[in-house]
């Protein structure tokens, strides 16, 4: 029975969905992180919010751990690169608060626009500064969208019903699905120029930290105004606050900030600047949805693989595991074929998927093959890892699908090409059993499976029966033996599966025989 440590404070509705799908689960929030190491190894699953820090110290006594499922969106307090290094899967919820930090930025928008906090200090003061506090219509303004995913079309949306125009500059964002939303697709600098009003919705990256600065505030309209509930470090703080004394810009409403708690900011004190304490996603709704979410995230890979929303690892969903299941089976196997036949640098891989399982999502055949391929060459590749791994190598990886079906209703194929020659091995499900159909220019069938020995040799009577003299003078007892012939070269194939273990001294034995041409030991799980 998988078990799972809820390390924060979850809602008892999540605890609920652990274990009526059959999942231990122990709830001990505020531990220490002496005292989550300590106890860290007893688990396969590890559920968090931001406050427990998962570290690559605490990944490692992780021994058991197989994913981590933030309850939120941000995990900065996840340490991906070794979760990824270790094969444990992280997991957040993108979309359980993304109506109610969409829903705060239009909030900050009208407070900003009509001064509300400080017209309720005010007021509550006993002053009456009727005329102090003149604000501006949102209707009619135009506002700028820097970022147009997942919060920023909801803002987008909710900002057309107010009768605003709406700029947008996402460079992931299509032209299709800008007509869709009724939005106008901008480049940064128009963005700046036009908008009344700003609002940012883009992660935190290298090309976006310190976006808004100072050169850009002075391409922005005099008087426009910023909100910002996206990730902090996006502004310049520094350079904003000059922007509020000198007036140029003329509100800012922040729910972020670089340094969090935010005890003190350059913002603070600076002219119609509003601060809330990173509230986007505090809403009742947002906490209990993002809870649930996880939970049941978590409890599908564990379960039955089922991966969704992973930041290191391509989605699988419950509907597609087990379609996958046969083929992933099939994919390590080939991969695994392909890896133990390599023997120089390996510089190309293609994945090639045709017929019926060009139709599902290959991409965690692609993983898995890419494991199977590297892990004869490199120590501690796993599933999660194994693209890295090969990007880090300067590996090329190429897919390659195909809906169109030939001899088989489906076949996965994986070539390789190294520094000395090209190779490829093709198979496919018979009886929902993984096969080997063709090594690279030879047809044959035949199981990856247990301890075998790959054997090419000049095409010439006699050999299969030195061979299996070989093979019974060594004591070796062959379970299978599955024969091909190459087209052109002269040459054929042989796949012995064994009864037990490879003898050590029996590669070299079969390499003494006349006409062998290449001998290797292969081992499938």
């Amino acid at each position: 029975m998988p078990k799972v440590l809820i390390a924060d404070e979850l809602s008892e509705r999540a605890i609920d969905i652990f274990r009526n799908r059959g999942i231990e689960v122990d709830f001990k929030p505020g531990l220490k992180p002496e005292a989550q190491m300590a106890i860290i190894g007893d688990y396969d699953g590890l559920a968090i919010r931001s406050a427990t820090k998962v570290t690559a110290a605490m990944l490692q006594a992780a021994t058991s751990l197989k994913v981590v499922g933030r309850a939120g969106i941000g995990v900065d307090n996840v340490d991906i690169p070794a979760a990824t290094a270790r094969g444990i899967v992280v997991m957040n919820t993108p979309h359980g608060n993304t109506i109610t930090t969409a829903e705060h930025a239009i909030a900050l928008l009208f407070a900003t626009a009509r001064q509300i906090p400080a017209a309720d200090r005010s007021t509550q003061d006993g002053k009456w500064e009727k005329s102090r506090f003149m604000g501006v219509e949102l209707t009619g303004k135009t506002l700028g969208l820097f970022g147009c995913g997942n919060i920023g079309s909801i803002v987008a949306e909710r900002a057309l019903g107010l009768r605003m125009r709406v700029l947008a500059f996402d460079p992931f964002l299509s032209d299709d699905r800008a007509r869709d939303l009724g939005v106008e697709k901008a480049d940064f600098d128009t963005v700046l120029a036009r908008a009344d009003f700003i609002t940012l919705h883009t992660p935190m990256t290298d090309q976006t930290r310190g976006m808004i600065n100072t050169a850009a505030l002075a391409k922005c309209k005099p008087g426009v105004r910023i909100v910002n509930c996206a990730r902090g470090g996006l502004v310049v703080e520094e350079d904003l606050a000059a922007a509020l004394e000198s007036g140029h810009v003329a509100g800012a409403a922040f729910d972020v900030f670089v340094v969090e708690p935010a005890k003190t900011n350059p913002l603070f004190g600076k002219p119609n600047f509003i601060a809330t304490p990173h509230l986007g996603a505090s809403t009742e709704e947002a906490q209990e949805n993002v809870a649930l979410q996880v939970a049941e995230q978590m409890s599908d890979y564990l379960l039955t693989g089922a991966v969704s929303n992973a930041l290191n690892m391509p989605s699988i969903t419950a509907e597609d595991a087990p379609k996958l299941r046969p083929y992933m089976d099939l994919a390590a196997r080939l991969g695994s074929f392909a890896g133990q036949l390599t023997e120089t640098g390996l510089r190309k891989v293609t994945l090639t998927y045709r017929g019926q399982v060009a139709a599902l999502n290959t991409r965690p055949l692609t993983a898995i093959a890419l494991e199977g391929l590297l892990k004869p060459m490199v120590d501690s590749v796993n599933l999660v890892n194994a693209p890295l791994v090969a990007r880090e190598r300067g590996i090329e990886v190429i897919e390659i699908s195909s809906e169109d079906i030939e001899q088989y209703q489906a076949t996965i194929t994986v070539g390789v090409e190294t520094d000395r020659r090209s190779r490829s091995a093709s198979g496919a499900i018979f009886g929902g059993e993984p096969r080997l159909v063709q090594m690279h220019d030879a047809r044959m069938e035949a199981e990856l499976k247990g301890s075998m020995l790959f054997v090419r040799n000049a095409d010439k009577p006699g050999f299969i029966g030195r061979l299996g003299a070989a093979l019974g003078d060594a004591g070796v007892n062959i379970a299978n033996f599955h024969l091909g012939r190459a087209a052109g070269d002269g040459s054929a194939v042989a796949l012995v599966q064994l009864d037990g273990e490879c003898p050590p001294t029996m590669v070299e034995t079969l390499r003494a025989l006349p006409d062998v041409l290449t001998v290797r030991a292969l081992k499938f799980d």
